[in-house]
């Protein structure tokens, strides 16, 4: 089993709906987002699945939330934009992007150096 592991980050500001603290209040975060995918088999070229790819989906997803208020962001604007949502909602949207020649694994959030959320699907 090969597995692939790409970094992308943004910026966006949230507020945690309900939360009993300043994290309901608005405050932003430059967030990394770390994917995994794995794969069995090479390619005619030898590689589970191409870098430049997997960079390019994560971008794509990521893209809609940088820089701006994720509560105002769907699927955020009904969802609390907790880092649990979002890594939910990132694996999700790959694994729709992706196909099926490797298959998401996981997805880490980093809302700071120190703290991080995983999500790994629904096993």
């Amino acid at each position: 089993m090969y597995r692939l592991c790409v970094k992308e980050h943004f910026d966006a500001a949230h507020s945690l709906r309900g939360y009993p603290g300043d994290c309901a209040k608005l405050h932003g975060h430059t967030w990394d987002v770390e994917v995994q995918v794995e794969g069995e088999r090479l390619n005619e070229i030898e590689i589970v699945y191409d870098f430049r790819r997997l960079k390019q989906d994560l971008r794509e997803v990521l893209d809609r939330f940088d820089h701006k208020h994720l509560n105002e962001v769907a699927p955020f604007d009904r969802l609390s934009p907790t880092g649990e949502n979002l890594a939910r909602h990132i694996f999700e949207e790959l694994e729709r992007r992706i196909g099926e020649e490797v298959r998401v694994v996981r997805v880490n959030v980093w809302e700071s150096p120190q703290a991080c959320i995983s999500y790994e699907g629904k096993r």
